[in-house]
């Protein structure tokens, strides 16, 4: 079926099946395992995991346990500043500190 007939999820699942299927030395990735049902969720961890035996990523997600999984460092985006921390344990806190307002 033509593309423009899938669903939102469908597509999102073709993006991530077609990214994956090429080697990349780094992956911009969003929400990484934000689509789909959960099995499919699950598939998307473990590539997701093996490519990152060879390869860098910058993740761009609000969930602290994929921040945990995939990550070494952190950026913190707050007001149009950028802040890195290279202790990812600060950035998180920091993180959910600003969301406690």
């Amino acid at each position: 079926m033509p593309v423009r007939t899938y669903s939102a999820g469908m597509k999102s699942r073709l993006t991530f099946g077609t990214s994956m299927g090429i080697r990349f030395d780094t992956y911009l990735v969003d929400e990484v395992t934000a689509v789909g049902d959960a099995s499919f969720r699950d598939k998307s961890r473990r590539v997701f995991r093996d490519r990152m035996q060879a390869s860098s990523s910058i993740l761009v997600t609000h969930n602290m346990n994929e921040m945990r999984d995939f990550c070494d460092a952190g950026l913190l985006l707050n007001q149009g500043k950028l802040q890195y921390f290279d202790n990812l344990d600060e950035a998180i806190a920091r993180h959910e500190e600003l969301m406690r307002g």
